[in-house]
């Protein structure tokens, strides 16, 4: 009978060693990609500087509000006139996706109508009337 020789038996034993390592194995796999989802932008919040365009206007003087676009063609739109704080909201325009229209009223009775258009979800110009009979020209965004 014919017993393998030592250097046969640890080469064996060396390979055998060798292959019996440790393996790894993630607890928490990562995240898969789906490229076909997409993640809506969260909303985005836009300012507003409304510059005088009559002489009931020009009593007042420059505005600034916020436009809070979320992203859904409906957006929240606030500023402070005249020391009262005026809130609503804007809505795209049906039919046109870049027209929109924005409404915002205040506690003592004033209120504030716009006719907007936007050149990207970040920007646009427009013209806003007041019950004082005040009209501004609207810069919305950067």
């Amino acid at each position: 009978m014919r017993y393998p020789t030592k250097r046969v038996v640890v080469a064996a034993a060396s390979a055998a060693f060798a292959l019996s390592g440790c393996y790894v194995v993630p607890v928490v796999p990562e995240p898969a990609v789906y490229p076909s989802v997409v993640v809506a932008p969260g909303p985005a919040v836009l300012q507003a500087r409304l510059y005088p365009a009559n002489e009931a206007a020009s009593r007042t003087g420059m505005l600034a509000g916020t436009v809070t676009n979320m992203m859904t063609g409906k957006g929240r739109f606030q500023l402070d006139y005249a020391g009262e704080l005026l809130v609503g909201e804007a809505t795209r325009v049906a039919g046109d996706d870049h027209a929109g229209l924005a409404n915002a009223y205040g506690p003592r009775g004033t209120y504030m109508n716009c006719r907007y258009r936007m050149t990207s979800p970040f920007q646009g110009t427009g013209t806003c009337d007041v019950s004082t009979g005040a009209r501004y020209q609207v810069h919305i965004g950067a």
